[in-house]
């Protein structure tokens, strides 16, 4: 991602919140940008999200959701190119954070994300890439 400042671990990082501009096969576009691979829209900034398929999502992967779920309310979930079910024990931690969560295809979660941002609701995606 050009433009970005680096998180200690080094993974890339854009410090502010934007709207996800596009996506395709792999990519998602914004403020200028693009990624390859899955990124997270949180509060904080914009950063890769190490899943590469739904299946992947467990725990560990939600930990930068979780680490800033006093941040935001509302989390959508992409779930790559099908509607996918989250494990009822991460569904678990979610609201156990206080999180609320939808789940549907990574165009409809990036879209949904997009407007209730625009509205300045305290929203945070995780977006499987296409």
């Amino acid at each position: 991602m050009a433009g970005r400042q680096d998180e200690p671990d080094g993974a890339p990082f854009l410090p502010r919140q934007v709207s996800i501009d596009g996506y395709r096969d792999n990519f998602f576009h914004f403020a200028g940008m693009s990624h390859a691979g899955s990124i997270l829209a949180l509060p904080s900034g914009v950063r890769p999200w190490g899943v590469s398929a739904f299946r992947d999502v467990d725990a560990h992967a939600l930990a930068p959701v979780l680490a800033e779920a006093g941040a935001f309310e509302l989390l959508f979930l992409g779930t790559g190119r099908d509607p996918a079910h989250l494990k009822e024990p991460l569904k678990a931690l979610l609201r156990q954070a206080g999180l609320r969560f939808e789940l549907m295809p990574t165009p409809a979660a990036a879209s949904t994300y997009n407007v209730l941002l625009a509205e300045g609701r305290p929203v945070g995606a995780a977006l499987v890439a296409l």
